[in-house]
């Protein structure tokens, strides 16, 4: 049998900013029918409370700027409140400092993401402060290219 997830249609490499150097991983996505199928993985997540980290879509396209500023604001093309934008994604949990999330969405395609970045942010997203979550501070960053 043929594996339809071998090769992912686009893909982030995260790397860590300042607050977390030792952070790197990948996110992929998988266009499928009805969805796309995102994978996160990553390794050097730094110490934290809860172990929760936000992992949402930004809509800028880059990782530059101070705290990474210019990835701008969450994926939301229908203007919607948070926890409904389409870049809002399940949050990551880490494991000895390492994590593994898969989720299947329909919030967007993977031809509307490519260009824009994926972001971890320091804390847990709480699914009702607006307009981001309270998730904390950028501490990591990817910009999603086609595969």
């Amino acid at each position: 049998m043929k594996n339809n997830f071998a090769r992912p249609n686009a893909v982030a490499f995260i790397k860590g900013g300042p607050e977390a150097p030792s952070l790197m991983g990948s996110v992929k996505f998988y266009q499928r029918k009805g969805g796309v199928l995102v994978v996160a993985n990553m390794t050097g997540l730094p110490e934290s409370t809860s172990g929760f980290f936000a992992l949402h879509i930004h809509e800028g396209n880059s990782c530059t700027g101070e705290g990474f500023a210019d990835t701008k604001g969450h994926y939301n093309p229908k203007n919607r409140p948070h926890p409904e934008h389409a870049g809002d994604l399940p949050p990551l949990l880490s494991a000895s400092n390492d994590a593994y999330m898969s989720v299947f969405t329909n919030r967007f395609s993977v031809a509307e993401i490519i260009g824009r970045t994926v972001v971890i942010h320091s804390g847990p997203d709480d699914f009702r402060t607006q307009p981001a979550g309270d998730s904390g501070m950028k501490i990591a960053c990817g910009v999603i290219r086609r595969n």
